[in-house]
């Protein structure tokens, strides 16, 4: 069993497969999902657990160098998009419409999918490296 961090075994393992410049999804339980991607389902109730605490145990484990959001997330959800971009502080982001967005989610390496119910909970987490 691991000291620390996210113990989910699945979860750490799509973690651990993301390389630079991959996607790793942050999701909420209404993305739709038409791709081959590694999905991890956590999702348990409603708004457990959170967009947020996932996103921040993600973080902690994951190197990101920058994020894509729905453009609409900002308008539909402002305190989400505060908290998102202030978890994200530094990082270079991308807003883009959430139909576009979705296409983009094709692409995910793996997609982490949270029970959070706010509308727009979701961001794309761009895979970096730490050398």
């Amino acid at each position: 069993m691991k000291k620390d961090g996210i113990l989910n075994p699945d979860l750490t393992a799509a973690i651990a497969s993301v390389g630079h410049t991959e996607y790793f999804v942050v999701a909420d339980p209404g993305l739709p999902i038409t791709c081959d991607a590694k999905i991890v389902d956590i999702s348990l109730t409603k708004n457990i657990p959170s967009f947020v605490d996932a996103l921040k145990a993600v973080t902690g484990e994951l190197v990101v160098e920058s994020y894509i959001l729905a453009s609409e997330m900002p308008e539909k959800s402002p305190a989400l998009y505060k908290e998102t971009c202030s978890i994200l502080e530094g990082l270079p982001h991308e807003l883009v419409p959430h139909e576009d967005f979705k296409k983009l989610v094709k692409n995910a390496k793996a997609i982490l999918r949270t029970g959070e119910t706010t509308s727009f909970a979701n961001v794309i987490l761009i895979g970096g490296v730490n050398f």
